[in-house]
């Protein structure tokens, strides 16, 4: 009579594996909420022209994807429960600091961008605290959550991490679209995505503090992987740094991320400045999580058998097209800011192709990141793996790194060059250097795509 229960407690997650993807949920959709948004808030915050895209590469995209290798052995010591809080509790004081200084500083956001730096040391440190807080704590998120699923998930890891895949998906539309209706209410300016990422922190602070077990604990106490100390983690640095091929490859897939960044870089400032003056960026980059829930299953079953490096470089040729379609609006009759129906709504045209991009960069990255882990796998030598695949996300971090000043410099003065002002505020671009300005950047995506092609086929001849 006893067996069927335990078959199906067998078969079934512990409660700190749903609680974990809840908690998630709610970070990715605190996240999502001010993502698309940093760019255009701090420029019309009065930070200028180049500084916002330099502050949000290094600073928040840096460090959430490079502290990870440090947070997550830091995870393991103080175990994730406390890990957890300490995330949560860093990550509303950071988005807090993001809005304090139009709640508490008495500041207010400009209609338009402008090239000018208007802003006090006061707030300077205030949002450096604050973008540096947020990116902080969402590096210990990261490794906790997928940890809890991978201690949890026993047998059914594969079933386990696809809907840990899915739930970061899904709470990053939901983080978008309550930012929307939120700061779309009469009376509010942008400031109030901070609030909604605040509120969905501190929930998710909550949620850890009374329902979330360590999993160490709830999985019958079962001994706890050995941690290691930070003199292991500069010497796996030195040990992974020091193999050329696996160098080689992280800077050649980093072309991939650099474009990726622009999704949260280059692309806000574009509409912001030369589409329209209040664009709908979080509904706009809704369309990346959109097409990875919708198309995810459908995309690996059809191309799941490819080999990694194959799906990687079509990915990567992806992302680079993705940037080329933006060449059309332009020689439009009435150029970007051209009015056209989509989707019940009016947008302009350059709004419609950005959508169109984003959506784009979602089937790459379906295509080539989760790919990218597999492939690092092969790289590492044997009995290295879990070293290597330790520093799998190094190519996000300096494609984030690099992209966001790039992305913001090549925007602001190749692209902007010979730009006309109009009496809306907007900017006209030149055609001939918005052209070109998409052209190089599509080109990079294609010639990384190509790189990595050339470098595949030299490991090959190494090989042999």
């Amino acid at each position: 009579m006893t067996p069927e229960p335990a078959l199906h407690e067998k078969q079934s997650f512990p409660s700190s594996f749903w609680s974990a993807n809840v908690i998630e949920l709610f970070e990715r959709a605190a996240f999502y909420a001010m993502a698309s948004f940093v760019v255009i808030y701090l420029g019309q915050l009065g930070f200028g022209a180049t500084w916002p895209g330099v502050i949000n590469g290094p600073l928040l995209w840096g460090t959430l994807y490079l502290m990870p290798i440090f947070s997550g052995t830091m995870a393991d010591r103080i175990g994730f429960k406390k890990a957890l809080l300490l995330a949560f509790g860093v990550l509303t004081a950071g988005y807090l600091l993001m809005g304090a200084p139009i709640w508490f500083g008495g500041h207010h956001l400009q209609n338009a961008m402008t090239d000018r730096v208007t802003v006090g040391w006061q707030v300077w440190i205030t949002v450096i605290m604050g973008i540096q807080l947020i990116g902080l704590g969402g590096s210990f998120v990261k490794p906790c959550i997928a940890g809890t699923v991978q201690k949890t998930a026993g047998a059914r890891k594969t079933m386990g991490f696809a809907i840990f895949y899915m739930v970061i998906n899904i709470g990053s539309v939901i983080g978008r679209v309550v930012a929307f209706f939120v700061r779309s209410r009469p009376g509010f300016d942008l400031s109030i995505i901070f609030a909604v990422s605040m509120a969905a922190a501190a929930l998710a602070f909550f949620m850890v503090l009374f329902f979330y077990k360590d999993p160490d604990l709830e999985m019958g106490g079962a001994e706890k992987a050995s941690s290691r100390s930070l003199r292991d983690i500069f010497m796996g640095i030195f040990t992974a740094l020091s193999n050329g091929r696996f160098v080689i490859f992280i800077v050649v897939a980093s072309g991939f991320y650099f474009i990726y960044n622009q999704v949260y870089t280059l692309l806000p400032l574009y509409v912001k400045r030369t589409v329209e003056l209040s664009p709908r960026m979080d509904l706009y980059t809704a369309a990346n999580p959109f097409v990875i829930v919708a198309f995810q299953l459908l995309i690996t079953k059809l191309f799941g058998k490819l080999p990694p490096i194959k799906s990687i470089v079509i990915g990567t040729v992806i992302i680079g097209l993705s940037m080329l379609i933006n060449i059309v609006p332009i020689y439009f009759s009435g150029g970007v800011e051209e009015g056209t129906r989509f989707f019940f709504w009016i947008l302009p045209l350059g709004s419609v192709f950005i959508i169109m991009t984003v959506a784009l960069i979602a089937f790459g990255e379906l295509f080539a990141s989760s790919r990218l882990y597999e492939y690092i796998g092969s790289l590492s030598p044997k009995g290295q793996e879990g070293l290597f695949l330790g520093y799998a996300q190094l190519p996000m971090g300096i494609g984030a790194i690099i992209g966001g000043p790039v992305g913001t410099v090549f925007f602001n003065y190749f692209m902007c060059r010979h730009a006309v002002k109009l009496p809306n505020g907007l900017l006209k671009l030149d055609p001939t250097y918005a052209m070109l300005g998409w052209v190089i950047l599509g080109s990079f995506g294609l010639l990384s795509a190509l790189s990595m092609l050339i470098y595949n086929r030299w490991l090959q001849k190494q090989a042999a």
